[in-house]
């Protein structure tokens, strides 16, 4: 995958790490493990752990059937030696082999042919948010990742995207070409999440007031004086 769709050379700066961003350039599999990796760490550590697993299976790339068939111990001791892979490695660890025995059973072990012949965006949402570990909204930043930076762009790829597709916008790993863009992802994650907490807490203080309203309401109604008949 180094060329994209239109022929162009593909250079990523996610991981801003030259020879991970290099692996994900080339390597179908370590752009759909990094993305799986991607959740609850910092984006550059998740995009470079493809790179730091296939360095520790001694080779440049990562193989679909040769990690589905690795002894799972094995493969787990290979994400929690130190540095680990993740903040979870062994349940990540986990879910990278169950991606990649899907990857056999259903692609024949190609990870390039889940977006390769997709004719529609939605088609393509579809079987991304198939593969194990990945929700609706991986699998749409990941459709915006494909389209925006490997040239995979299908009928509809932004609609099915979401915001996620948004031409300009700075909301997930898809739009990082480079340091700033990724201090302005970081950022919006990070007003998105005190915005999430916020409205979480509004909402909680709201359900106490009701609730101490009610309360009120009941303790006032079983102190006042019964109707005269």
């Amino acid at each position: 995958m180094t060329k994209s769709d239109s022929g162009k050379d593909i250079t990523l700066r996610i991981a801003q790490q030259p020879e991970a961003d290099e692996l994900l350039a080339r390597s179908p599999l370590a752009a759909l493990v990094g993305m799986l990796l991607d959740q609850q760490v910092p984006m550059e550590w998740a995009f470079t752990g493809p790179y730091t697993l296939a360095e520790r299976m001694g080779s440049d790339d990562l193989d679909a059937a040769e990690i589905a068939a690795y002894d799972p111990e094995a493969f787990t001791a290979l994400f929690t030696t130190k540095p680990a892979l993740h903040r979870y490695p062994g349940s990540m660890a986990q879910r990278v082999q169950q991606l990649c025995q899907y990857l056999v059973a259903e692609y024949e072990g190609d990870a390039s042919a889940v977006w390769r012949d997709a004719d529609t965006g939605e088609e393509l949402l579809r079987r991304l948010n198939e593969l194990p570990g990945f929700g609706t909204q991986k699998a749409q930043i990941f459709l915006a990742l494909l389209g925006k930076q490997f040239g995979v762009r299908p009928a509809g790829w932004r609609t099915a995207a979401g915001a996620y597709g948004e031409d300009g916008s700075r909301r997930s790993v898809a739009d990082i070409t480079g340091p700033e863009s990724l201090a302005e992802v970081r950022a919006y994650k990070q007003e998105a999440k005190a915005a999430a907490k916020a409205a979480k807490a509004a909402a909680k203080a709201g359900k106490a007031g009701e609730a101490g309203k009610a309360g009120k309401a009941a303790k006032t109604a079983k102190g006042s004086p019964k109707a005269k008949g």
